[in-house]
């Protein structure tokens, strides 16, 4: 029996499979509220820790990108929240399941999954924009131009 937590909503593999998915559940003897079984919430972390996101700045821009691969972009949301708060959710769904066919291996995350980003004072919040390419959101946010002081000499008299 392997020691990493089932992300896979208790499927078991082969007692023979030298690298087991079979794995320790500590939450596996809790009675959980209907709402929230093990597995789901399992198959639900998979998906959220998964969601992979890159955050560079650069001098014109804060641009994101997430790795969402097998998504489209109609499965993506991308908002703004609280004023600062950039919001990237969507959806894996769980492929179907065919009586007939035998699983050996599943190592693809399926769920819910929600990455949150404060951003900073210089962002101009009504200018963001996303695009989605092979797999790939990228979200970005145009920085204001910091604007110099003017200074002003002033005479000393005297």
């Amino acid at each position: 029996m392997s020691l990493i937590p089932s992300l896979f909503g208790g499927r078991r593999s082969n007692v023979f499979d030298p690298f087991p998915l079979e794995i320790w559940d500590p939450f596996q003897d809790f009675q959980l509220s209907s709402s929230l079984s093990a597995p789901q919430f399992a198959r639900e972390n998979s998906a959220f820790v998964n969601s992979r996101v890159d955050w560079k700045e650069t001098p014109e821009a804060h641009v994101f990108k997430a790795d969402l691969p097998g998504l489209k972009k109609e499965e993506v949301k991308v908002e703004v929240e609280d004023d600062r708060v950039l919001q990237i959710s969507g959806e894996r769904n769980v492929e179907k399941e065919d009586k007939n066919d035998t699983w050996h291996r599943v190592e693809r995350s399926s769920g819910k999954f929600l990455r949150r980003f404060r951003l900073p004072e210089n962002a101009k919040m009504d200018q963001i924009k996303a695009a989605m390419e092979n797999g790939v959101l990228t979200v970005t946010v145009p920085k204001a131009e910091v604007k110099k002081p003017d200074i002003k000499a002033i005479e000393i008299s005297g």
